[in-house]
């Protein structure tokens, strides 16, 4: 009964456990994860990267990626020789513009005018005011003489308080007058082929102004207009100590007769 009962106990404790103690059960082993299952048929998936679509230049063919980019590198090319061009023909007077000044103007004038100096500009110092008045054939057959009408000072008028002024109301005038005086000398007589066309311009320019602007030349037909510029020094300032006239000067120039068509109206 003794070797029946130790081997009992021997057998609950197992072979290394000390007598008279339980033996502690073994741990389970840790659940491992189910290994990936393979579908049975089919090709391999593809990478994510792969399944993405190719767009813009990529998705082109080699012949035409090749082609797309000497498009571009001639557009920008292109676009490098127009700056550079536009930047000689403003810049001041240099080695490039002396050997080439004939192909800068070329490739510059006249689609690509700059009418502003890039270095150093020189801004006006003088206030100059164009002004017209017009002898008006009156209904009842008399011959009236209007005053000077200061067309600057209506433009000046339209654009204080204005957000938004007309690029008519501020450049129209103006240009027509720069255009008469570098097209004609100081005695008044035309320089060149452009002479008589300035004359013209400013002309028709003065007379439709005067239709809308001018009471008298509301109620009558224009036959003649003469054109006159006040120029006046800017003030300088107090701190400058420079002193300078502030008596106006004018520029008259002849009468000149309206034609048949500006007469009837066909500037109003």
């Amino acid at each position: 009964m003794d070797d029946a009962y130790d081997e009992g106990v021997d057998a609950r404790h197992g072979p290394d456990a000390p007598s008279g103690t339980r033996a502690e059960p073994e741990a389970a082993p840790p659940d491992r994860p189910a290994p990936l299952e393979r579908p049975s048929s089919g090709p391999p998936l593809a990478p994510d990267s792969a399944a993405v679509p190719r767009t813009g230049v990529a998705a082109l063919s080699p012949r035409y990626q090749i082609g797309a980019a000497l498009a571009l590198a001639l557009v920008a090319v292109t676009a490098c020789v127009h700056l550079g061009m536009v930047f000689l023909s403003v810049a001041p007077a240099n080695t490039v513009t002396k050997q080439h000044g004939k192909a800068i103007e070329d490739w510059v004038y006249p689609e690509f005018e700059q009418n502003w100096k890039l270095f150093a500009p020189n801004p006006l110092q003088q206030n100059i005011s164009v002004q017209v008045r017009a002898d008006v054939l009156m209904p009842d057959g008399t011959t009236t003489t209007t005053g000077w009408n200061d067309l600057s000072a209506q433009d000046g008028r339209a654009i204080d308080g204005s957000l938004v002024p007309s690029h008519t109301v501020q450049n129209e005038l103006r240009r027509a007058w720069d255009f008469f005086t570098s097209t004609h000398g100081n005695d008044n007589r035309p320089i060149g082929l452009r002479g008589s066309l300035s004359e013209q311009y400013l002309r028709r320019i003065v007379v439709m102004r005067m239709y809308k602007g001018d009471a008298t030349s509301e109620k009558g037909t224009i036959q003649r207009v003469q054109v006159r510029s006040s120029t006046t020094n800017v003030t300088p300032p107090d701190w400058s100590g420079e002193k300078v006239s502030d008596t106006p000067v004018y520029r008259m120039l002849p009468w000149w007769t309206v034609t048949a068509d500006e007469a009837n109206g066909g500037v109003r």
